[in-house]
């Protein structure tokens, strides 16, 4: 029901409706508010993208997908040798791997950035200390 109003709203008769009730309550204002509701729509879209556009996303998906292809790898070659594997088991490996090198990859990135910022802390207090 609710998509056919919604059809309905939007015909010819509909939309000149609107713009006379726009038109003769301040339209500038009502304009304004709905330019800044659609671009706020695509302002989580927009930073989504550049999240994902990211280096360390992007190394992110690389890890995981290499571990994820290395566990996938390693059962095939282990049922080419006689054992008997299951798919779902392979999947299941494959995301645990892949799991596992991303949170590695996160834990390295972020004793980086604490060692960084130790560092700087470290030199601002040298700094703070040669000044006084």
């Amino acid at each position: 029901m609710a998509k056919k109003a919604t059809v309905k709203a939007a015909s010819g008769a509909g939309k000149k409706k609107v713009a006379k009730k726009s038109g003769s309550s301040g339209g500038g204002r009502s304009k304004g508010g709905g330019s800044r509701s659609s671009s706020s729509q695509h302002d989580p879209v927009d930073a989504l993208i550049k999240l994902l556009q990211s280096p360390l996303v992007i190394d992110l998906l690389a890890v995981g997908a290499t571990a994820a292809l290395a566990a996938i790898t390693e059962t095939r070659s282990n049922r080419a040798q006689g054992a008997v594997g299951n798919n779902k088991k392979t999947l299941k490996a494959a995301g645990k791997a892949a799991a596992s090198a991303v949170g590695r990859r996160l834990a390295n990135e972020f004793d980086e950035i604490r060692e960084a910022s130790k560092k700087a802390g470290e030199s601002r207090k040298s700094k703070a200390d040669a000044k006084a």
